[in-house]
């Protein structure tokens, strides 16, 4: 009976209802109501028109919020004034945005009650003119039936045109709702493959590595006592072992989603050539770090830093106009990122593509999160890893 609907779209129902109700009523009252008729405009006169007029724009002004109810607004304000006597006005205007309605946002049931409200509404306005209003009187039962007829397609078409425009907008909704659901769900599945092949190759490098690192402090701690020039050997297997498992995690990174290829990881320091490319492309980024690093970040920080950065630099070059600002905040508890550019084209979270994907991911490898929304002109991306102690 009643959906969900934010507070500025209702707003923006009840005043544009209001509205027309002060346009249209006075019109309706002087030029084809009481005034028209010559009947006078008193006070009983009015009321016959205002009362069905509230009924009905109060039915447009809660027509998204509840269609249901919207259209039995309608159909009592159309029932009053045709008891008033009062045949087509001004404000029956409203019928047809009720109508509207009933179509692009009601349930099923009201979707079918607007289509049937239009198909008898058209007979009972068609009826009205002829039997109550006269329209056809003192003309032959011909031509009589030739009015009749002509006035009921007339009337059908105008509730049946209104219906199908809601109708069309509802399938258009569909669409958007449609579409929608399918980026979320490639995007979810893209987020689901990478995080099994995460997981295939993570296992592949830390289970190998740590069953070496495991046999061989089990033969030092068996060969301490009887050979330790064999235990020494092994402490230093365990070590090498370690540090390259260290180096393949870093490097997978790496590999995953960036086209780097082999070589030494990015560290801070590689941050300022970074800047410089991003400068060759005819981008200037306003970089401002405050506060500055508390020591040396670990080396998986300073990895997703630059990973991160090179990410939302690389959308501002290709969606920006050439405005980016920078900021680093490296608090002793964790690394704060924003990066923010003008949208130049169109730039949106849910675009082609796996970058946005790729920094969410990278973040939260390290523990930590990141956001990437459009702020009104601007894309932001907002970004918070955890660096523990720094060394």
């Amino acid at each position: 009976m009643i959906r969900p609907l934010s507070r500025t779209a209702l707003i923006l129902d009840i005043v544009g209802a209001a509205l027309l109700f002060v346009i249209l009523t006075p019109f309706s009252i002087v030029f084809y109501g009481p005034g028209a008729l010559g009947e006078g405009v008193d006070g009983m006169a009015v009321v016959a028109v205002v009362v069905p007029g509230i009924l009905m724009f109060g039915g447009v002004a809660i027509g998204r919020l509840a269609p249901g109810l919207a259209l039995a607004a309608a159909w009592a304000g159309a029932i009053v004034q045709m008891l008033a006597g009062y045949g087509p006005l001004p404000i029956d205007l409203a019928i047809l945005l009720v109508l509207y309605a009933t179509a692009a946002w009601g349930s099923r049931a009201v979707l079918w009650w607007g289509f049937g409200s239009a198909l008898f509404g058209g007979f009972v306005a068609a009826g009205f003119l002829v039997v109550v209003t006269g329209v056809a009187s003192g003309a032959s039962g011909w031509d009589q039936l030739t009015t009749g007829t002509l006035l009921l397609a007339v009337s059908v078409l105008a509730l049946g045109f209104a219906w199908v425009c809601g109708l069309l907008w509802r399938v258009v909704l569909r669409a958007r709702s449609t579409r929608s659901a399918q980026l979320q769900a490639e995007s979810l599945a893209a987020e689901e493959q990478e995080r099994v092949r995460i997981a295939r190759d993570m296992h592949d490098i830390v289970a190998h590595s740590l069953a070496v690192v495991i046999a061989q402090a089990d033969g030092a701690r068996y060969a301490a006592a009887a050979k330790p020039e064999v235990a020494t050997e092994a402490l230093g297997t365990i070590a090498q072992t370690a540090r390259g498992a260290l180096s393949d995690v870093r490097l997978l990174l790496t590999q995953l989603r960036h086209r780097q290829g082999d070589g030494p990881q990015p560290t801070l320091a590689d941050l300022e050539a970074l800047f410089a490319q991003v400068r060759q492309a005819g981008i200037e980024p306003r970089i401002t770090v405050d506060p500055t690093p508390p020591g040396e970040p670990p080396g998986a920080i300073q990895l997703a830093v630059y990973r991160i950065l090179q990410e939302a630099l690389t959308n501002a070059i290709r969606h920006g106009d050439g405005a980016v600002d920078v900021h680093l905040a490296w608090l002793p508890e964790r690394v704060d990122i924003q990066v923010r550019n003008t949208v130049g084209r169109e730039q949106t979270q849910s675009g082609g593509g796996h970058g946005l994907i790729g920094m969410r991911e990278r973040a939260q490898l390290v523990g930590g999160s990141l956001q990437a929304e459009r702020q009104g002109v601007q894309f932001v991306v907002r970004a918070s890893l955890p660096i523990g102690e720094a060394e």
